[in-house]
């Protein structure tokens, strides 16, 4: 089972599903960003799963009330867009199966963690991540949270996932439904 990161790592999934006759989903976890800094990462969310970071969150004094809004507000885009790209499709039960979850990059790996932690909450058998660039960093923060990694490459210094890519433009969730109707269509 091949499960994509939105968004950019569902269109990855989807032709490593195609190419390899594996079923593909999508897992949709979240990052949960600092106030007046959402690109700093706290943590991540994905459905059932919490992993947050408790030093950068006493480091900044993160209230409670913050951080609860700011889950709330990230759980209800999660079934927003897991409503959206399954697209009325019941999602494939993982229970005994491999889960290969898969992204663009890893920069920090909050977002991965969490999908991979939701995804041995399904009851996969094995999980793997699978992911064309990271940092050796994060590398060492995945080991403990998937059976295997697949990484591709692992440049210093790593300044960001795009940066690995000739074209990195943002995938649409137009482009995550096609992606993933086009990969069902050869499973």
């Amino acid at each position: 089972m091949v499960l994509g990161i939105p968004r950019g790592g569902v269109v990855v999934a989807a032709e490593i599903g195609t190419r390899l006759g594996l079923p593909v989903d999508v897992v949709v976890p979240r990052k949960i960003g600092a106030p007046r800094n959402p690109e700093l990462g706290i943590g991540a969310i994905a459905p059932g799963v919490r992993v947050l970071d408790g030093g950068i969150i006493e480091r900044l004094g993160v209230g409670a009330d913050y951080l609860e809004r700011e889950i709330a507000r990230q759980e209800r885009e999660i079934a927003r867009r897991t409503a959206a790209y399954r697209a009325g499709a019941a999602p494939v039960a993982l229970g005994g199966r491999t889960a290969v979850v898969v992204d663009d990059g890893v920069a920090t790996g909050g977002t991965a963690v969490a999908a991979l932690r939701w995804s041995r909450a399904q009851a996969a058998r094995r999980v793997v991540l699978a992911v064309p660039v990271a940092p050796s960093a994060s590398i060492r923060k995945l080991e403990g949270e998937a059976d295997r990694l697949v990484v591709l490459e692992t440049p210093e210094p790593f300044t960001a996932v795009g940066e690995w890519y000739r074209r990195f433009g943002q995938a649409s969730d137009a482009d995550v439904i096609a992606a993933l109707r086009s990969a069902r269509r050869t499973s």
